[in-house]
Order: C-alpha cells, then sequence, then structure tokens
C-alpha cells in the first residue's frame, strides 16, 4: 500500500527505486527482488479494473503511474480489498530463503545463522535469471507450521532453500537444502564443516560455496520443468534451457542441434544475451572440430559481441562471450575484460573461473590456468563444466612438466565428459610425456572416434596455442600417433 500511495502521489512522474524501498521499508537494506515481488502483486490487485498496465516499469529508473486520474483513497482501498494472499509464479525460475535453524543450543548464535542467509540471498541475487525474495519477507515463517508448498504460493516462488547451523568448540557445521516447493522435491543438499578462526570470514566463504552450487542445479531443476511443459511451448526461456545440455556437450552434432532451437528464440527475442552467447559457444565448437570454417568463426565473435552488448548484467553470458572472443577471435585482452566483469556482478561464479583458467592455458600461463581450474572446482566441484575445469589444470600442470598431476586431471575431464575429443587428446600427450605409450596410443584412437578429421596443428592454430605449449604438445602426440 506505500508503494502504491507513492506512486499515485506522483502519478505521471517517474519514481526511483531508492524512493520506493524508503517508502515501504524506511531505514532497512532491502533487495531489488522484493520491490519486483511488490510490484507484481499491486498490478495484479489492479487488473480487474483494468489496471494491470497502469504501472509502467523503466528500466534501470524505477516505476511510474500512468492510469486514469483516481484518488489515491480509491485506488488504495480497492486494491486492500482484492490483494490477493498467495503470488502466482513468475515466469522465470524465483527463489525464497528460509531462516536456518539454529542448532547450536545457544540462541547467541541466531545473529550467525542469519548473517549467512543474508549473504547467501545477496549471492543469489546477483544471478541475472534468478528472482530472490528478501530474507525478510521469508523470515516471516520462522516458527510456523506451514508446508513448504503454502509457503512458496504465498512467497511466489519455485524453490525454497532451507538449511541448519551448528556451532560447537572451535567447528562450525552448516547443512543446506534445496527443494521445489510444488512439489516437495528434493534438488539438492550439502554439508559444510569448517575450522570457526574467523567468523566473518568462514560466513562468506560458505555463502560463496553456496551460492555456486546452487545456481547449475536450478539451472537443471529448470530444464526438469520446461521438459515437463507441453511440446508446443515456444517461450524464448525455454527454447534456450532445452539447448543448455547440447551446448555444453562442447561436440559438433550436439552443437548443430542446439542452434537449432537458439535460431527459434533469437526469432522471440533477438536481445536475448544468453540465447546470443549459446549460440556463440556452438559456433566455436563447429570452427574447432568441424573443419576451422570462417563462417563459424565470424559467427561465433558476432554473437559473442551481441551477448556483451545486451548482456551486461548477465553472468554468464559474459563468461561464455569472453571464451569465444578469446578463443575464436584471439583477443585475450577484451576476452579477460568481459570475464572480470562477469565475476563483478556474481563472484561465485564458477563457471567463469573454468573458462578462464581454459584460455590461460592456452596461452601458456600455467600458473594461473591451474590456480583458477582449482577455485573454479572448490567452487563448485559438480558443475556442468567441470571437464572444462580440468582442461585447465592438465595444460597446466603439462606446460610446468607435471606429467602425473596432467594425466589425473584428463582422467577426470574423460570421466565428467565422455564424449569430447579434447579431453582425449590431452590425456593421450599426457601419458606419452609419462612414458605410457600404450595407454596413449589408446586414447589416441578415441579422438578419432569421435573426430574423425582431428588435425592437432589446426586445434592449436584455431586456439591460438602458445609456442613452447604448442610444440611440446606437438611432439607428444605425434608419439601418441595421432596426426598432425
Amino acid at each position: 500500500m506505500a508503494l502504491l500511495r507513492v506512486l499515485l502521489e506522483r502519478a505521471g512522474m517517474p519514481v526511483g527505486k531508492e524512493a520506493l524501498i524508503e517508502a515501504a521499508w524506511p531505514g532497512l537494506a532491502v533487495e531489488d527482488s522484493n520491490l519486483t515481488v511488490q510490484m507484481a502483486a499491486i498490478r495484479r490487485a489492479l487488473s480487474e479494473d483494468g489496471g494491470s498496465s497502469w504501472i509502467e516499469t523503466l528500466p534501470r529508473r524505477g516505476y511510474r503511474y500512468i492510469g486514469p486520474e483516481v484518488t489515491s483513497e480509491d485506488v488504495l482501498d480497492k486494491a486492500a480489498c482484492r490483494t490477493p494472499s498467495s503470488h502466482s509464479l513468475p515466469s522465470g525460475p524465483s527463489v525464497a530463503v528460509l531462516r536456518f535453524s539454529n542448532q547450536s543450543g545457544d540462541a547467541q548464535q541466531e545473529y550467525f545463522a542469519d548473517g549467512i542467509v543474508e549473504d547467501i540471498a545477496a549471492g543469489l541475487s546477483r544471478i541475472n535469471w534468478l528472482l530472490v525474495v528478501a530474507p525478510k519477507s521469508s523470515f516471516a515463517y520462522d516458527g510456523q507450521s506451514v508446508d513448504l508448498k503454502q509457503i512458496g504460493e504465498e512467497l511466489g516462488v519455485r524453490y525454497l532453500l532451507q538449511g541448519s547451523v551448528r556451532r560447537s568448540g572451535g567447528r562450525v557445521r552448516i547443512s543446506a537444502r534445496m527443494i521445489e516447493a510444488e512439489t516437495g522435491s528434493l534438488l539438492w543438499t550439502e554439508r559444510f564443516d569448517r575450522p570457526l578462526d574467523d567468523i566473518f570470514e568462514l560466513q562468506d566463504e560458505i555463502a560463496l560455496n553456496v551460492v555456486s552450487a546452487i545456481e547449475p542445479h536450478l539451472r537443471k531443476a529448470e530444464l526438469e520443468r520446461v521438459r515437463r511443459k507441453r511440446p508446443e511451448s515456444l517461450d524464448a526461456y525455454d527454447l534456450v534451457l532445452q539447448a543448455q545440455p547440447d551446448v555444453y556437450c562442447g561436440m559438433p552434432v550436439e552443437a548443430t542441434r542446439a542452434l537449432v532451437l537458439l535460431d527459434q528464440a533469437l526469432v522471440l527475442e533477438p536481445s536475448y544475451a544468453l540465447a546470443h552467447a549459446f549460440a556463440a559457444m556452438c559456433h566455436h565448437c563447429l570452427f574447432l572440430r568441424a573443419g576451422l570454417l570462417e563462417e563459424h568463426r565470424l559467427a561465433s565473435v558476432r554473437h559473442a559481441r551481441t551477448a556483451i552488448l545486451h548482456g551486461q548484467d548477465d553472468a554468464l553470458a559474459l563468461t561464455f562471450a569472453a571464451f569465444s572472443i578469446g578463443m575464436d577471435e584471439h583477443d585475450r585482452d577484451a576476452a579477460f575484460a568481459a570475464a572480470e566483469a562477469a565475476l563483478a556482478i556474481s563472484p561465485s561464479s564458477a563457471i567463469t573461473y573454468i573458462v578462464g583458467g581454459v584460455m590461460f592455458g592456452w596461452a601458456g600461463k600455467a600458473e594461473r590456468a591451474v590456480e583458477w581450474g582449482e577455485r573454479a572446482l572448490r567452487l563448485s566441484p559438480f558443475d556442468p563444466w567441470a571437464w572444462s575445469a580440468f582442461h585447465a589444470l592438465v595444460l597446466g600442470h603439462f606446460h610446468l612438466g607435471n606429467y602425473e598431476d596432467a594425466v589425473k586431471a584428463a582422467y577426470r575431464a574423460v570421466q565428467y565428459n565422455p564424449r569430447h575429443s579434447i579431453s582425449y587428446m590431452l590425456l593421450a600427450a599426457s601419458l606419452a610425456n609419462l612414458g605410457r605409450h600404450a595407454d596413449a596410443k589408446s586414447a589416441a584412437a578415441r579422438v578419432l572416434e569421435l573426430q574423425p578429421a582431428f588435425r592437432y596443428r589446426m586445434q592449436f592454430s584455431g586456439v591460438d596455442c602458445q609456442p613452447a605449449l604448442s610444440a611440446s604438445l606437438g611432439i607428444a602426440l605425434e608419439i601418441a600417433g595421432l596426426p598432425g
């Protein structure tokens, strides 16, 4: 009601987000997503009078009332009668972080549990495609015997994150789990056990780990939800989700299949940054693994540039665009600028560290490749792109002469993505330099099964491999029997 009153009092004039938040939550720090939820509720409340369009959204500025001239009291009275007790679900994914239970037996530790929740919610709110209900709304259910489906309906969210905190002696244990509110299905659960050296540093570390672990699971849950929908649904968001597994595979057949869906999505929404970024990745794959055709390289760069243009607030779009620009345009400076922008938006973005590590690896910056690859795996050890993080580790360790570590990482890359030819190429080179020539030849044979036209010089040229690394890899791959 406070929000609606401010808009009516300034009818026809833009009202900034800061002014609206101060009117509704004076003196409190509130996430923008909470304002979004309440604006949607106002529009629903006014819709019976044809007022769903009376409140105009001004991107990056705020909102404006553009409806008929009325007294604020008349509209407020009607809105009060019609404000629903539960919200319809938004079209995109949405989550509420419930208060974590304090199992320490010490009421003084409530602040620590609440701090964890606040940090997790703040981290999740950085994810461009996710609507996050502020903890102050979800904390209202603390101590109430309300089932999760009802909480989801009343808050208007698809997913709920709940957990517990136990502090004992010099250690703290935090358990967290994510649930699909409508079905009650458990989507993800994890436990964090840490020494209690610096309580606030620990709070930040755990929040970062939870956020980085949740993001890929949310994407997977959204994909499963889309698959349950009617097949005639052609919403751009759904099409991009359906394309995602084939984009992530990194091989030509799947990339070609994904592009069909992505092209449909871009017809529906030409400025969809993530669709452009995924398309860039598909053309990158086709360029490297289907003959180095210039048309694919140019398409990769074109889509990547468009993704950066329209995706300034989308960490995932910036990340994949960075990769295409770095690998296909060979502009490493522009690529890392985009990657740094992605990390500024979402410091917990494991995928940014993954693709950055790969770029460092091919550029011959071995220590940075290992550093970024290891950081990515700490943030999200079961990420769908974990195989690429292991690529970064292989390239780094190989260049440093640590061939045993390179072999271990290459085997892990194969384990995570057994359909990717470059994983076997890196394994073959590492085994060859370790003196395991028979195993190296076996891995090389698998490369040619997956990519019959493979030539390692084409691969090195395509990714602008650093000359010294290119030379040492080439010698190893000749031993393994791969054609140059």
